[in-house]
């Protein structure tokens, strides 16, 4: 064993370059693979990417990194929200309930986002993927509030970011249908 090992050692010396690219191409594969199957490829793979814990993350593993970018994503959003209606000048009540409204949505996002990554570890993925529809719709309830004031425009900043939960939500369920449960 010790043989192997000190063989590979020096195989990195001599190509440091094909070697290292031999490791990532592994970690690579299983990110191509598992994000074949998703709705989303290419966000799917950039996202799991950047993530350096998916080098040795597993299938459920890169299912939780992508669940952790969508409480992040979601977390965020109600954030923005919430700053929205701190600094909002206006003194539009109608405005400001919405405001609050969406941001209580993308906080129960999160909060579902946040279940969905205990049911993971406990291997309950149907309730991973109850969670997470939930909290790819919550979005569109703080949409329809807007719709609810015709006065009201929807903000292109928030629909960029409904957009991408949604789409985040969806990589992530692509993942969890994979696994066979």
């Amino acid at each position: 064993m010790g043989s192997i090992i000190f063989s590979l050692f020096l195989l990195s010396l001599a190509f440091p370059h094909q070697t290292h690219n031999f490791f990532v191409t592994a970690d690579s594969n299983l990110i191509q693979k598992t994000c074949k199957n998703t709705k989303y490829y290419g966000l799917c793979v950039s996202t799991l990417k950047s993530d350096p814990t998916s080098k040795t993350a597993d299938t459920k593993g890169l299912a939780v990194i992508m669940v952790g970018i969508g409480m992040a994503n979601a977390t965020a959003t109600s954030s923005y929200l919430s700053s929205q209606l701190v600094s909002s000048r206006n003194n539009d009540t109608n405005m400001k309930k919405v405001l609050k409204e969406c941001a209580d949505k993308y906080g129960f996002a999160g909060d579902a986002l946040q279940a969905s990554v205990k049911d993971l570890a406990s291997e309950s993925y149907d309730y991973a993927s109850m969670h997470i529809n939930a909290a790819a719709d919550y979005p569109n309830a703080c949409h329809n509030a807007f719709k609810r004031y015709p006065a009201l425009a929807y903000p292109p900043e928030l629909a960029r970011r409904e957009e991408g939960l949604k789409h985040i939500c969806d990589v992530a369920l692509g993942i969890i249908d994979n696994f066979g449960w």
